[in-house]
């Protein structure tokens, strides 16, 4: 599903953020991405999505090797990848449902198709009774729930998450996980880079550890193994 063959990263000003990573990640898999403030973690994760591009190395997805996909074809290659950012990045005048609709809207879906799957998703993340309202009117939990239901619409086959829960207080933080993994349950392959040591601790998955650019650790049912 998602590998990654001698992959560097060397930003114009030197700094070297990934230093010649090596990593397989199946199909069904969740997978927390951990490491200290700087340890190249968010290289990592925007390399998935081409937000960052890769100095050397192959990063194949889901059969596409981002690292040689031309720019005019990287929107083509994020519909099947959704995106979930710390910040959320809704759309401040449009409202929950037009905020979900949107991701489709862009590929041309029908309105019938949009209206079926938007309601189904704000379903799976409980604000079904909430499509009128505005991202100004929701709590942060409940924004950060919008931007999952954007990011699950198409039905991706990844999902990859930026500190999900980086602005949230624990409790949301939970019910923001057990969405996640409720997502995973159904085949979606998660790919989560946190902060989180409770949850890391607690919800036991597969950790890739980053430090200096390399891989440190890699464990299927990992720990965080980091003070905060």
């Amino acid at each position: 599903m998602i590998t990654m063959n001698e992959v560097w990263k060397t930003y114009p000003n030197g700094v070297m953020a990934i230093n010649g990573i090596d990593v397989d990640i199946s199909k069904g898999e969740f997978v927390y991405v951990v490491g200290p403030s700087g340890a190249g973690k968010s290289t990592f994760i925007k390399m998935m999505y081409r937000e960052e591009k890769p100095t050397r190395g192959d990063i194949i997805i889901d059969g596409k090797n981002l690292a040689k996909v031309k720019e005019r074809h990287i929107p083509y290659i994020r519909r099947n990848m959704g995106v979930i950012f710390q910040d959320f990045k809704l759309l401040p005048g449009l409202t929950v449902y037009e905020n979900v609709a949107f991701a489709m809207e862009v590929i041309e879906e029908s309105k019938s198709n949009i209206r079926r799957r938007v309601m189904n998703v704000l379903e799976v993340v409980h604000l079904k009774n909430k499509a009128r309202f505005y991202p100004h009117e929701l709590s942060g939990g409940e924004q950060q729930r919008v931007a999952i239901a954007r990011a699950i619409v198409n039905s991706p086959a990844v999902l990859i998450a930026d500190e999900p829960t980086g602005n949230l207080d624990p409790d949301t933080s939970w019910e923001i996980m057990h969405i996640l993994e409720e997502i995973n349950d159904r085949g979606t392959t998660v790919v989560m880079a946190t902060h989180n040591k409770e949850i890391v601790n607690t919800l036991r998955k597969r950790v890739i550890a980053i430090e200096s650019g390399r891989i440190a650790r890699d464990e299927a049912r990992g720990e965080y193994g980091y003070e905060r």
